[in-house]
Parts: C-alpha cells; structure tokens; sequence
C-alpha cells in the first residue's frame, strides 16, 4: 500500500510511540520515530517529515520546548507544523507551545480519531501555503516578466510615437509647400490651353491635400492619446457653430442641409477635441448621406450621461459593417469619395478619453444614427 505524508514522533515513552506508530501507520502515513529532542533534530537533517508530534516532557534531555525553539530557528525546519503531545492541563503551558511556534496540542491519553482529525487538518494546511508559496513565487516571475515586457514596449511605443510625429511634422512643411505652388500654377493655368497640363496640376493639389489631412489625422491621433487636458463645462451649441463654419464650403458642394437642435444641454468635455467629433460626423454624414444629405443634429440628455447625435438619410449599414466602422484604416464605402479611414477611429479614441462612448445605430435602407456621449455638467462640483 503506497504511504503518503510523512509524520515524526518525538517522545520518550515506547508505550505511546507503539500505539501512534501502528494507528498512523494503519492510516497510510509514513512515520518516524525518536526518543528525544536531540535526536529528533539529528534525524531531520537526513529526513525531513511533513509533520511533527512532539512530547513536552522528555527527561533528561532536551524537552519539548527548547526543541521546538531549535527547529523554528533553522530555516530549513522552521515551516514543518508541530503538534505538542502533553499530559499537562495548564494552560500557560500550552499557550507556551503555541508562542514557540506550534500550529496545535494533543492531551494524553490519545483519542485516535482527534489525532487523525488534527494530523490531516494540519497536513492540508501545511499542503495549501506550500501551493500558495508556489504560486505566489510563480506569479512573481511571471509579473517581472510582463513588467519587463512592458518597459521594452513602452520604450519601443516611445521610440515609435517620437519617429511618427517627427515624420508628421518633416512631411508637412514640403507637403504645405507643394499643395500652395500646385495652387499658385492651378490659377496661372486658366489661361493656358494645354488641359492635360492643368489637369495634372489639380492632380497634384488634390494629393497634397488629401495627404496633408492624414498627416493632420495622425498627429490628432497621436496628441489624444498622450495630452493632457482639463474637462471644462461646454456650450455645445457654440461648439456646432464653430463646425459649421468650417465644413460651409462642403456644405455646399453637397448641397446638404443640416437641422440643429435649439436646446443644447452642458456637459464636461475638452472643446478642440469635441469639435472634431462632430467634423467627423458631419463629413461622414456629408459624403455618404443621402442625396442631397440631410442631417439632423440633437442631444438626448441622461442622468449621469448625455448623448448627442446625428442623423442622416442614407443607405444605412449592416451589422457587419458597424462591427467594423471604428477601425483605423478601415473604408467601408466602395465610391470614389476621398478618405483615408482615420476619422471615426480619433472620435472613438478622442470620447473615450473624456469619459464617454462612441458608436452607430443603423439598418439598410434606413440611414445611420452616429451617437457620443459626455459626462453631464455638475454644477456644485464647479463650486
């Protein structure tokens, strides 16, 4: 029969080692004997127990006490549980075996039931801080790992951020350059009869444009993720004003018509980045609303949340399609309107840092409800 845990018994009465001795060995256990404390110690540094039994009085040696000290200031012995075995009913006796650093006591004459009850309760013990200790040094290791790993991709998302934005900024200044002398041809050439010549020009000022936007995008992009702000309470309605001047040109090459709500309640929000939420959106709305498109701005106010929306007259999405939209670099529409796939993405990453959520409702043919919420503007906070 295959034993398992290992027990020691300490005691200088052969009466009760025989009677332990058989009864734990009966029970599966694989038990060691000795007849006092100095030898008890010389033993363990050949065979270590799992637990210990331990007699208080052991004349004329060592008694149970000085051993338990001694074993509890070795590191190797000191986490083995001991239980006293005494005959003594004082109580500052058995307080003393626990201050010593025993885990329990057992009074003589022996119940074998109580000793098996305590010998397994203890074992268990003993058994589940060794798996904590284990676990715990696991984690350990796997925590520095990941800090490491951690320090490595922060260095190199460091390294990353510090070469986008220089190549942002490097690409700007010729692209900018290009796009005004592009222009500045573009009106000279009016007079010009050699179409296929100015239809390059606008070629040209069309692609700096369109790459001035994405560098534009990227370095939103980059400034949302690590800037710093302060939430201020916003007057939206002049925020939608403010977009409105900007976007009037593609307005009108649209041809679209926009209904705004009269009623803008205050939220908690950073102003340059919300109003490029609603640029986005209304672009969107712009190029791939209905024909001509007409969208419908509002606010539907919470308790702790409010969420303003716009509505357009289009096609609608799919299920699919919306699972999809918040993507960076992702184009859903197949038409030959210009974009580069950034916009939606900022405006996720630009309300998620003020604390809201971004998102779309749609069907097809039932055009598209893009939504962002803000935290609600609390006044005795302001105070």
């Amino acid at each position: 029969m295959q034993k398992f845990s290992s027990i020691l018994i300490v005691d200088d009465i052969p009466e009760n080692i025989s009677a332990l001795f058989h009864f734990l060995d009966a029970n599966n256990f694989e038990v060691l004997v000795a007849r006092d404390g100095e030898t008890a110690i010389e033993l363990i540094e050949y065979e270590c127990p799992d637990l210990i039994l331990l007699d208080i009085m052991m004349p004329p040696g060592i008694d149970g006490f000085e051993t338990c000290k001694r074993l509890k200031a070795n590191t190797k012995t000191q986490e083995i549980p001991i239980i006293f075995m005494t005959a003594l009913s004082e109580t500052i006796d058995k307080v003393k075996g626990l201050e010593l650093g025993a885990v329990d006591y057992i009074t003589k004459p022996f119940k074998q039931e109580e000793v098996l009850a305590r010998v397994n309760i203890h074992l268990t013990i003993c058994h589940l801080q060794k798996q904590l200790i284990v676990q715990n040094t696991e984690l350990e290791i796997k925590n520095t790992e990941l800090k490491t790993k951690n320090a490595e991709l922060e260095a190199k998302n460091a390294e990353l951020d510090a070469f986008s934005h220089t190549v942002a900024h490097d690409l700007k200044n010729p692209l900018g350059c290009m796009m005004t002398m592009s222009d500045f041809l573009l009106e000279e050439s009016f007079s010009s009869t050699n179409t296929e010549e100015h239809k390059c020009l606008q070629h040209i000022f069309n692609s700096s444009q369109k790459m001035i936007g994405i560098v534009n995008a990227l370095l939103l992009l980059g400034s949302v993720s690590k800037q710093e702000i302060e939430l201020m309470p916003l007057n939206m309605g002049d925020i939608v004003y403010q977009v409105q001047q900007r976007l009037a040109t593609m307005f009108k090459e649209y041809q679209g018509e926009m209904i705004i709500s009269d009623n803008w309640p205050i939220v908690m929000g950073y102003a340059p980045w919300v109003e490029e939420i609603w640029v986005n959106y209304l672009s969107n709305g712009l190029k791939y609303g209905g024909q001509p498109p007409r969208l419908e701005l509002g606010a539907t106010p919470n308790e702790k949340l409010i969420r303003f929306w716009i509505r357009d007259n289009g096609e609608g999405l799919s299920q699919e399609a919306m699972a999809k939209l918040f993507t960076p670099f992702t184009r859903l529409h197949k038409t030959s309107i210009e974009g580069h796939g950034l916009g939606l993405s900022i405006v996720q990453r630009i309300v998620e840092r003020l604390g809201g959520e971004a998102g779309v409702e749609s069907q097809l043919n039932g055009g598209c409800l893009f939504y962002f919420t803000l935290p609600v503007f609390e006044r005795q906070k302001m105070l």
